[in-house]
């Protein structure tokens, strides 16, 4: 399994909503994303900290969304004085259980000291190829960093960091998320002068998009003739973007790095939920249709909102429930689209044991499974005896997630929206990420890039035509 010509990832879980576990986002897409984006803060010099920043006090006189005496992201439990065994480390393991890489966006105070970074950088070492986004939207006004620091601390803190992760761990790749619209009456993005040397180092260059946006959300409602709110044209935003990488590149003497967007959606407070859905649609078809190879991948945000920028809306009584908007059916439909699928490669047949490496979503070993069909089948399931594996598997364009402990997975979910209607065969790919969310250190010279899996027998299929027994009379 190798890179989509341009990958698709998921936010799960901001200030705006709850983390939703992998099993059941997984199910409602029914196939796994390049990468999920989890979005926290570490402001350990503050007062009050490790709690929420909205739950400090009573948070009296409070009017916007960052109004708050530090970022409202979940906090980060690792640093110096923290530990591992919290957030955001069981939800990346979550992440990487299912087969998905992690993208850590962190909001951190500059002033913290370089131990406090490498401690990080080792509390993240772990977790394979993960990608680091580092202060985002950093030509913003809104974030705590921008308020105590200039644009040139928050470059110099940003180049610091990256330094650091490149020491401590370099199977981690930072992102610098500062893209936008270029300066008026200059051919500049904002403040690319202060942030040259950050552009020049980091690993990635990315920047955030709303097609539509409702920044005053939850304070204000977006009515006409509002100010807190916009629309853009899908086209201009696309543009946007071709003219952020050629200027990146520019100040980059020439050289190109992946380009991604790390945040992408059209706000249903603006647009109402049936436009969101097109105006995404119409985005990511312009992606595909214009061959956009200066763009890697696209972070859609986010699954689960309590707003209106999510594939669902977070329930008011029940915050575990969701409720579905036409952009979750529109942006299935996307992500089912080849030109947004991981490659795959077929090599050579082997003979068991066998030795399956899951590097990340991007460079894997799997096994494929021929399996031959009669006709539609009633029952259709794997059974594995070896229940310790922790495997991801794909039939039929639907993908499946066996932890340890399950023996048997039901597949018949890959032929309710796609039935067989002749004989055929199916192959059945087998990938084994991580059982822990974590690379195994005892594994080699290479356990931050690769982890590896023997296995020594192959899963059985039980496939069925009819049902077993009838409790009506078919003449």
């Amino acid at each position: 399994m190798g890179p989509a010509s341009c990958a698709v990832d998921l936010g799960d879980g901001s200030e705006r909503g709850e983390y939703v576990c992998q099993d059941y986002i997984l199910d409602k897409l029914g196939r796994p994303h390049r990468s999920i984006n989890l979005m926290y803060c570490y402001y350990p010099l503050d007062k009050g900290w490790p709690a929420r920043a909205s739950e400090l006090g009573k948070n009296a006189g409070i009017t916007f969304a960052w109004d708050y005496p530090y970022d409202d992201y979940f906090p980060y439990m690792g640093g110096i004085g923290g530990d591992t065994e919290g957030e955001p480390f069981l939800s990346m393991k979550d992440v990487r259980r299912h087969g998905q890489d992690v993208t850590l966006t962190l909001t951190i105070d500059c002033g913290v000291s370089d131990e406090h970074l490498i401690r990080i950088a080792n509390d993240l070492k772990p977790y394979g190829r993960l990608l680091l986004r580092i202060n985002h939207e950093a030509t913003g006004n809104w974030f705590a960093f921008n308020k105590r620091y200039t644009y040139q601390e928050v470059s110099d803190f940003y180049v610091r960091f990256h330094r650091i992760i490149k020491k401590e761990a370099p199977n981690i790749h930072t992102i610098l998320c500062i893209g936008g619209e270029h300066e008026k009456d200059t051919d500049a993005i904002p403040y690319e002068k202060e942030f040259t040397e950050a552009i020049r180092e980091t690993d990635i260059w990315s920047g955030d998009y709303y097609l539509a946006l409702n920044w005053g959300w939850p304070f204000t409602v977006a009515e006409r003739g509002g100010n807190s709110h916009k629309c853009y044209l899908v086209k201009d935003v696309f543009e946007t973007n071709r003219y952020t990488f050629e200027r990146f590149k520019m100040q980059n003497d020439g050289k190109a790095k992946p380009l991604v967007i790390s945040e992408l959606n059209a706000d249903g407070d603006v647009t109402g939920p049936y436009d969101q859905a097109e105006m995404m649609t119409e985005f990511y078809t312009m992606v595909r249709d214009e061959k956009a190879d200066w763009l890697t991948g696209i972070t859609c945000y986010q699954f689960r909102d309590r707003g209106r920028l999510g594939l669902e809306i977070e329930g008011p009584n029940c915050p575990s429930c969701g409720a579905a908007q036409p952009l979750l059916d529109a942006y299935k439909e996307i992500i089912h689209d080849p030109y947004f699928q991981p490659s795959m490669e077929t090599g050579e047949e082997v003979q068991l044991p066998v030795i399956l490496r899951w590097g990340g979503f991007e460079d894997a070993e799997g096994l494929i499974i021929p399996l031959y069909f009669e006709k539609a089948p009633v029952f259709c399931e794997v059974l594995f005896e070896e229940d310790s594996l922790n495997v991801m598997m794909e039939v039929n364009g639907k993908w499946f997630y066996k932890k340890p402990g399950i023996k048997r997975i039901d597949l018949m979910p890959a032929f309710y929206r796609k039935p067989l209607n002749q004989a055929c065969r199916l192959d059945f790919k087998l990938f084994a990420p991580p059982a822990e969310g974590v690379n195994d250190p005892a594994q080699g010279a290479d356990w931050t890039e690769n982890y590896y899996l023997k296995l020594d027998r192959l899963p059985m299929f039980r496939i069925r035509y009819e049902a077993t027994e009838r409790g009506f009379y078919i003449p």
